[in-house]
């Protein structure tokens, strides 16, 4: 059951273990290792979500779930992103970008230093936006009631997340973005880039919530249509739905 579950997982971790060994001997065998043990640590809680989308969906939209979430969270988040802003960062191109990480590191990781500001402000206002509005949220259970009643009151104000996240970016843009450090442990003034990067993480999160609250009323409404069917179709005596 353990293998016909995770069997490919394994290989393709057994796969990346071996190449890193090829590619950078010990070294990057066990860079390797650490980073596949932070990154599947870190995936449990986003599998629980997955979980309980996933459990309205019938085997065809869940492969499509599963098959489409793998590309874009493993390939494209891990892989082809940050290729993209290197590439974007230092105006090269992408097969360029590819080219210069394995042949060039050095320069490499001072183009990522480089860009360290505006990878930091899109991500961080992303899961800022994320933090503030999972505390905000007014929820059935509470563990800390003292705390989370309060919150939950302040969360009734509209857009109350967004002014918060904005405030932040501001404070960050002018404090620690005028004095952005870059390779050689010189420091550039990168105010602008900060704002305009967390602007665009924030633009990012409420287009992926958008979307998000879209399908989960979809999905509810379909739920609540199959419902009534199965009632009506039990009133007058026929046979339930098999879907």
């Amino acid at each position: 059951m353990l293998l016909r579950t995770f069997g490919w997982s394994f290989a393709v971790t057994a796969l990346g273990l071996v190449a890193a060994v090829f590619y950078g001997g010990w070294t990057a065998f066990g860079i390797v290792a650490i980073l596949s043990i932070l990154e599947i640590s870190l995936s449990f809680d986003n599998a629980v979500v997955n979980a309980g989308i996933l459990k309205k969906m019938n085997a065809f939209w869940q492969k499509i779930f599963l098959t489409i979430g793998i590309l874009i969270a493993v390939f494209g988040m891990r892989l082809v992103f940050p290729v993209v802003i290197v590439a974007v960062s230092a105006q090269l191109g992408p097969i360029e970008a590819v080219d210069l990480a394995l042949t060039d590191k050095d320069r490499y990781q001072e183009l990522v230093t480089d860009a360290h500001p505006s990878i930091a402000a899109f991500g961080g206002m992303f899961l800022l936006m994320i933090f503030l509005d999972f505390i905000f949220e007014d929820r059935d259970i509470k563990w800390l009631g003292w705390l989370e009643r309060p919150l939950a009151k302040l969360g009734k104000v509209d857009m109350l997340s967004v002014c918060i996240a904005l405030v932040v970016l501001l404070i960050s843009a002018i404090t620690f973005g005028a004095h952005a450090h870059q390779h050689g442990g010189t420091h550039a003034d990168k105010a602008e880039t900060v704002l305009l990067a967390g602007i665009a993480g924030l633009i990012t999160y409420m287009i992926v919530g958008g979307l998000s609250g879209y399908f989960e009323d979809k999905l509810e409404e379909e739920e609540e249509r199959e419902h009534e069917e199965e009632e009506a179709a039990e009133r007058a005596g026929k046979p339930k739905s098999a879907v």
